[in-house]
């Protein structure tokens, strides 16, 4: 008998980010007697064809109908589908996760959180972990460990989560646990709800017993929303509005609430005291939720020692053959999430739009060595490209930043005009080094949420690292050759 979950006989795994997936399904079907899986996307630059039998997984990246056809056609008669595969892995049969090549996209970095995606069925809802832990061990285990949020839009980015479930079970009222899937800048959470849905809500169910809530509900992007609702049992599903700023977490609370003018709330007292319609509630992202998963299955990897336990996923964009979404652990360089995409450069932001700029990235990936560098901790690394003007980059986001803020605090509101008025005069000759930095230190510490205090990091960070670009601009000159100026 196979294990649960295992199909006996050939099985085709074809991701969900394959063009004209249901043509590619269809000549499959009508090639072969084999059983053919529809999964979520894997995160890769390519959309995968994973050819399983007997315990091998042939993987094709050539997914035109005729070759998935023909592959599936030689998995049938009983032979291994290796013309034409990028790669062939012995693996256990019953593994959950896609078997790891030796070379290639999927070797890059540890897959352990980011293992399954691609590779389960997204419309099963695996076994609930937290049914093994009562909420006492929960939440003195990831005490222990020391696990931290991930990415902008969780209530407790890059702070120990334990902290803001204590906040939460301390403050008066009924808690509320919210899965903050809505984030543009990172397509992380959303590669996660996609392709695991049912590990983000069980990790939300997790962090529900842990703080003694009753309800769990999502906020998340259009492509996310289908597939959470294909497998919640209980919880409730939010569509976002297409927004940057709701990637703030009480921006994503007053988006929840149905408000006309989407605004930051003071703070304090953050969302674990007073959050959803006022009642205590722990916002975190899918990318957190499965980590926590990840430590209750399987605590290998998290040590307590470590600065920043557990991986870190990042997305790498940009000038690149194609984007890819790659794990590390926290130790290692985050220039190794690179090579999933056969990029090289010496100029990149690190941390989404409101990343840093830098010229280097062999730093650790863990948010403490980030934010010590000056850089963004979301989850993103963007290449430059040689036609990529620095000074048109920073202007670029500064100009997005005073478009997009919401108003309500000054230093964020007025500080952005400013911030874009004064890269505008770089152009006409006017190079104000130490008014831009000034600007960019008000912004930061004085700022209402994280949406001000980031959005001044790329021109702080461009200064100390290209500050002779902006020189050659106010004399006239773009290094790059290609910078027609700010708008």
């Amino acid at each position: 008998m196979s294990p649960p979950g295992v199909e006996p006989g050939p099985v085709v795994r074809v991701t969900a980010d394959t063009s004209d997936r249901s043509a590619v399904i269809e000549a499959i079907d009508d090639a072969a007697d084999v059983s053919v899986r529809r999964v979520g996307p894997a995160g890769t630059p390519s959309p995968l064809g994973l050819y399983t039998t007997a315990g091998r997984t042939a993987i094709h990246t050539d997914l035109r109908p005729d070759a998935a056809a023909e592959a599936a056609t030689t998995l049938e008669d009983g032979d291994f589908p290796t013309t034409g595969a990028e790669a062939a892995v012995d693996h256990d049969e019953d593994t959950a996760a896609i078997p790891a090549p030796d070379s290639g996209p999927l070797s890059v970095g540890t897959r352990r959180v980011l293992g399954p995606c691609g590779w389960v069925d997204p419309t099963v809802r695996p076994e609930p972990v937290a049914a093994e832990f009562d909420p006492e061990t929960v939440l003195d285990r990831v005490a222990t460990v020391g696990l931290r949020g991930r990415g902008r839009a969780d209530g407790a980015t890059d702070d120990l989560i334990s902290a803001v479930w204590e906040r939460t079970i301390e403050a008066e009222g009924d808690p509320v646990v919210v899965i903050h899937a809505a984030d543009t800048d990172c397509p992380t959470d959303e590669l996660m709800c996609r392709s695991i849905p049912g590990r983000v809500l069980d990790g939300a169910g997790i962090v529900a017993d842990a703080v003694g809530a009753e309800d769990v509900v999502a906020l998340a992007t259009d492509p996310a929303v289908e597939p959470l609702e294909a497998v919640a049992d209980g919880e409730l599903i939010h569509r976002a509005p297409e927004s940057f700023r709701i990637g703030e977490p009480t921006m994503a609370l007053e988006a929840l609430e149905g408000n006309d003018r989407i605004e930051a709330r003071r703070r304090p007292p953050g969302p674990e005291e007073w959050g959803l319609y006022g009642r205590p509630t722990v916002v975190h992202t899918p990318r957190t939720l499965v980590q926590l998963r990840t430590l209750l299955e399987d605590g290998e990897g998290f040590d307590p020692e470590s600065a920043d336990p557990g991986t870190r996923t990042v997305a790498v964009r940009g000038a690149v053959r194609a984007p890819a979404v790659v794990e590390l652990r926290t130790d290692s360089a985050l220039s190794r999430a690179l090579s999933a995409v056969d990029a090289a450069g010496d100029r990149y932001v690190v941390g989404g739009r409101f990343g840093g700029v830098t010229g280097s990235v062999d730093l650790p990936a863990s948010a403490p060595a980030l934010s010590a560098s000056g850089l963004g901790t979301e989850g993103v690394l963007e290449v430059l490209g040689p036609d990529d003007c620095i000074v048109a980059t920073v202007g670029e986001r500064a100009a997005f930043a005073r478009e997009e803020n919401c108003g309500r605090c000054v230093p964020c509101r007025e500080g952005s005009k400013q911030l874009h008025g004064a890269l505008r005069d770089v152009y006409d000759g006017e190079f104000d080094p130490e008014t831009l930095r000034e600007l960019a230190r008000v912004m930061r510490t004085s700022s209402l949420c994280a949406f001000g205090e980031a959005a001044a990091r790329p021109i702080r960070t461009a200064l100390e690292a290209f500050e002779p670009e902006f020189r050659a601009h106010a004399e006239g000159r773009c290094p790059a050759g290609t910078c027609g100026g700010l708008r």
